[in-house]
């Protein structure tokens, strides 16, 4: 097989395959063992008629296709290694001569990997990104944790506050007259959290368990569902219960039920590493980013548009898995948003026209810098990830994952030797 490359122009490569007679003939009686089967001529019993017989009674090129079909896959991929391109969309093909005693000439046409010009990208200025923690922070943290662990009981007799959980029953009118979707009952509502329409909550502050109240509000303009937005409402709301969360006291017995540790100083000095941590590792990846950003805006790269078109597709997929696991699907979000898949697709469209610019860029770099991936490299990010899951056999581990495919492990450590490359160069005041 030959292969010789016409041009490159606007992302599209085009090149012919050159197969010669002798291929094809193997490639020809592959494809008549394959198919005899298929074939009933009287005086022969099926799967034992002679390919010239076949030849003779359905014509001469009646195994071609399949012999192309055998033939084409291990030539395409060979002329692609050969002509160093990287395809990112399946090829048109075109058979340009097909006759007996002749070499066989396919031209093919793909998209390939767009070049990239690259700008400054070793002297990258950017100011420096710092988050200090502070003692309102671990306060902060605290309270959280403390809520979490709050117990809910019985409010008693008195007024609604702020942060009560209430069971209602509720009827929403427009024009003293009910809409549908606009009821329920023994529905469960926390004052202060704002998860109904603004003002909702608010009016139901200062009322006792048994009182009926009438709520008006006025649904936002953005309101998910279409008919109601801007409308105003009338709710008759029945509050069935009131109850409050008790929190537990900020003290040693609180460190040492909430942690493994004996006193509250020594958890909130646990807090208080946790957080400095996370800071440190939010440093790190805003400053990465603004780095990234820049090196981004001084280089040029012409996407194509089936690039585009395929990491919209990821970013849908990506954002349907996210939502099953918290119990929802993609369909179901369209409703609630009064959205379709469209809209959606034409909004993270210039989210997904960085990612793919972004990760050219950074590619370009690496192929620039001449950077690699060691075994070292291999080795080190695979003991990173049995830590993170928990591996005891780290070994086994390593020599499990070391059997599957390891390209997007590569190509993650590729970035991350990229990224350090930006940042030891950058400037950073």
């Amino acid at each position: 097989m030959n292969s010789v490359l016409e041009k490159k122009e606007k992302n599209k490569a085009f090149f012919n395959i050159e197969i010669d007679q002798n291929e094809f003939e193997k490639a020809i009686q592959k494809a008549y063992l394959k198919n005899r089967n298929r074939f009933t001529i009287p005086g022969f019993r099926r799967g034992k008629v002679p390919r010239k017989i076949i030849e003779m009674n359905y014509g001469e090129g009646v195994f071609y296709e399949e012999a192309l079909n055998i033939l084409l896959p291990e030539a395409y991929d060979e002329a692609i290694e050969k002509l160093e391109l990287e395809p990112v969309d399946t090829p048109d093909v075109d058979i340009e001569q097909l006759e007996k005693g002749k070499p066989i000439i396919i031209k093919v046409e793909v998209t390939i990997k767009p070049e990239v010009k690259l700008g400054n990208y070793k002297s990258i200025e950017v100011e420096k990104v710092e988050y200090n923690v502070t003692d309102e922070d671990i306060d902060k943290e605290l309270k959280t944790v403390q809520e979490m662990n709050g117990r809910i009981i019985d409010a008693g007799d008195r007024e609604t506050k702020e942060g009560d959980i209430l069971t209602i029953d509720f009827e929403g009118y427009i024009d003293e007259e009910q809409f549908e979707g606009g009821t329920a009952e023994n529905q469960e509502l926390e004052i202060g959290a704002n998860r109904f329409i603004p003002g909702f909550e608010e009016q139901l502050k200062g009322k006792k368990k048994g009182e009926k109240v009438d709520v008006k509000v006025t649904f936002p303009e953005d309101y998910f569902e279409e008919s109601l937005r801007g409308k105003e409402a009338v709710f008759k709301v029945a509050i069935n219960e009131v109850k409050e969360k008790e929190l537990p006291t900020l003290d040693d017995e609180f460190a040492k039920d909430v942690s493994e540790y004996d006193t509250l100083e020594e958890y909130k000095e646990s807090i208080r590493e946790k957080l400095e941590k996370e800071a440190k590792e939010k440093e790190k990846v805003e400053l990465e980013n603004k780095i990234i950003e820049n090196v981004v805006k001084g280089s040029e790269v012409d996407i194509p548009n089936v690039m585009v078109e395929h990491q919209v597709e990821n970013e849908v997929n990506e954002f349907d898995y996210r939502l099953k696991l918290q119990g929802l699907d993609i369909n179901q979000y369209f409703a609630l948003t009064n959205t379709d898949i469209e809209s959606f697709k034409e909004q993270i469209t210039p989210v997904a026209e960085k990612r793919i610019k972004t990760d050219l860029i950074l590619e370009a770099i690496a192929k620039e810098e001449k950077l690699e991936v060691t075994e070292d490299d291999i080795d080190k990010e695979l003991e990173k990830l049995a830590k993170e899951y928990n591996q005891e056999d780290i070994d086994k581990f390593k020599e499990n994952m070391k059997k599957g495919d390891l390209e997007y492990l590569k190509s993650g450590i590729m970035r991350d030797k990229t990224i350090e490359l930006l940042v030891n160069n950058a400037k950073i005041n």
